[in-house]
């Protein structure tokens, strides 16, 4: 592949990332094994504690000597109101009832205690001297920014746009992950609405690379060395691939959802805010079809994404993926069942002068 100023300030041998998928996704198997291989592996701590992120950082430790990251979510301020919150739990009764949930009282996130638990999170990466941090939703605070790079930290934000990478930039973060509208699971924007911010990636990576002079790192609908090809051709420095890595067996992905990704194509693949708030593509199924009503109007991210948890859960361990938030990009042909170094060896091989592989 190639090399540059990206990689060396990683210290990665190839310019690719595996994204940070939260949920359970990036596995210590998964991480340690994409850094072992010369890539970047990546725990994404959405949905974590602090504490489990601590212990997860402590395995990959022992299991790779080499770079790997941690991603997090930024607490962006929201809230519901009761009445919000009753109508859209009477909504999600009847799914409630077809998986066998009763009408326990469903805890909602609070902002407060969110931002409460970055800051924690903020330390941990402090603490446990991880190398790299990836932020998505949002950009901490200038002083969090400067207690991380202070750690000697290299920081890296998402952007959906141009004008976004440039928030980033100006931040004073290293590099920019730029999320194309291809890119599977939640949207990373944060300055102006979903619909504003569906750019393809195509079009998004050079207009970017022209406003910015932080490495631009491209994610979105990319699984092989063709798509890597395309993003070094356009002046990106790295690639971000997270639904190859998802199928790859080190993954923690919900077995159903592999082989879901693994059967559907692209015509299957939605956008839907139906269960997180937030908007998020994955494939189509039963429970996207039917909230598609109802979905603008359900509480934001991470409310809705707190009252369909159980619904989500119960649909998981009855492998019933009517109900499964089964996230996916926009290339589901192009993922396998590998391993890790099945997959990156397929990109590394790549030929980029004659678009084969080498053997």
């Amino acid at each position: 592949m190639w090399t540059n100023q990206l990689t060396e300030k990683l210290g990665i041998k190839h310019p690719i990332i595996q994204a940070p998928m939260a949920g359970g996704i990036t596995t210590t198997e998964l991480v340690a094994a994409v850094s072992n291989e010369g890539a970047l592996g990546m725990i994404g701590a959405g949905y974590m504690t602090p504490s489990a992120v601590s212990m997860q950082i402590k395995a990959v430790k022992e299991k790779t000597r080499n770079p790997f990251g941690v991603n997090l979510f930024v607490p962006v301020p929201y809230a519901a109101s009761k009445g919000e919150v009753e109508d859209a739990y009477k909504v999600l009764k009847p799914y409630r009832e077809k998986l066998g949930l009763g009408e326990e009282e469903i805890e909602t996130p609070e902002y407060e205690r969110d931002v409460q638990t970055f800051q924690e999170f903020i330390e941990v990466i402090v603490k446990e001297e991880v190398a790299i941090c990836s932020f998505t939703f949002g950009l901490p605070d200038q002083k969090m920014i400067e207690r991380l790079k202070e750690a000697g930290v290299v920081l890296i934000g998402t952007a959906t746009t141009v004008e976004e990478a440039m928030a980033v930039e100006k931040s004073g973060m290293d590099m920019v992950v730029v999320q194309g509208s291809e890119a599977g699971g939640h949207r990373g924007h944060f300055l102006r609405k979903n619909e504003e911010s569906m750019i393809g990636l195509m079009s998004l990576i050079p207009q970017t690379v022209d406003h910015v002079d932080i490495p631009v790192i491209a994610a979105g609908g990319i699984a092989d060395g063709r798509g890597a090809k395309a993003v070094h051709v356009l002046g990106g420095a790295a690639i971000q691939i997270g639904t190859a890595f998802l199928t790859c067996r080190e993954s923690g992905a919900h077995p159903a959802q592999k082989e879901a990704i693994l059967l559907t194509n692209e015509e299957q693949m939605v956008m839907t805010r139906a269960f997180s708030g937030k908007w998020a593509r994955g494939i189509q199924n039963q429970f996207i079809h039917e909230m598609s009503d109802f979905q603008v109007d359900v509480p934001v991210f991470p409310i809705q994404n707190a009252l369909t948890k159980d619904i989500r859960r119960a649909a998981s361990q009855q492998m019933n993926t009517k109900y499964m938030s089964l996230w996916s990009g926009q290339s589901p042909r192009m993922a396998k069942e590998q391993t890790v170094r099945e997959l990156i060896h397929s990109i590394t091989r790549f030929d980029y002068f004659t678009c084969t592989h080498k053997r």
